[in-house]
């Protein structure tokens, strides 16, 4: 694959990771409209119920249309977020193989202040990138872009709603409870498998119509 057409998620699921790390460059949509019920906002994990959703609250902008800019979407910090969401990663992946290895490097990130949500993204981004041991060559849009040329558009794998790829089974926390949980944030594939993490994503087949 060569170009790869994508949005900024919130620790997005291991179909987008995999595509951006089979991709020779990375583009990322800065300049579409805001849309609910993806992973621009949520992330999903496994927690000891079953699949746990955790949404990040934004603000509204109060007008009917209610459309806005991804890029000018800004956060609700009246709402204690941060800090609820660490306290689910903390009581989830506590005794995943390598929570403590990781720990300090994500924590720092639930504490400090974001205005708006592509920026806290972008960082999430940068961590997970981080983590996996991996860098990629990418870019950000200046403007919209309707049909992608020479380009793979895989825009549509923020869609929360729908399944992207049926990836290999990985040992999870609590999969003896439920069995194994498909498609999970990239957080679940680093807590359990650590420096693993990034091969197992280059083994994965995602496959765009």
């Amino acid at each position: 694959m060569q170009k790869l057409l994508v949005h900024p998620t919130y620790f997005g699921p291991i179909s987008q990771y995999t595509a951006m790390l089979k991709a020779e460059e990375v583009v990322f949509e800065n300049e579409d409209n805001y849309q609910k019920q993806t992973y621009r906002n949520r992330m999903y994990i496994y927690g000891a119920n079953g699949k746990l959703l955790l949404n990040i609250p934004i603000k509204h902008t109060g007008n009917k249309s209610n459309h806005q800019r991804y890029r000018d979407v800004r956060i609700e910090n009246d709402f204690p977020w941060q800090s609820q969401h660490w306290k689910s990663l903390e009581t989830v992946y506590r005794t995943s193989p390598f929570f403590e290895f990781f720990e300090d490097e994500f924590q720092p990130l639930f504490e400090q202040k974001f205005d708006f949500l592509m920026d806290f993204n972008y960082r999430c981004l940068e961590l997970a990138l981080d983590c996996l041991q991996t860098d990629l060559k990418m870019e950000k849009t200046s403007e919209f872009i309707l049909k992608p040329k020479d380009m793979v558009d895989g825009r549509r794998l923020v869609e929360a709603k729908k399944q992207h790829l049926k990836v290999q089974p990985y040992p999870q926390v609590f999969q003896e409870k439920f069995g194994f949980l498909n498609d999970l944030s990239i957080v679940d594939l680093i807590f359990n498998e650590g420096p693993q993490a990034c091969a197992y994503l280059k083994e994965q087949e995602l496959v765009f119509p």
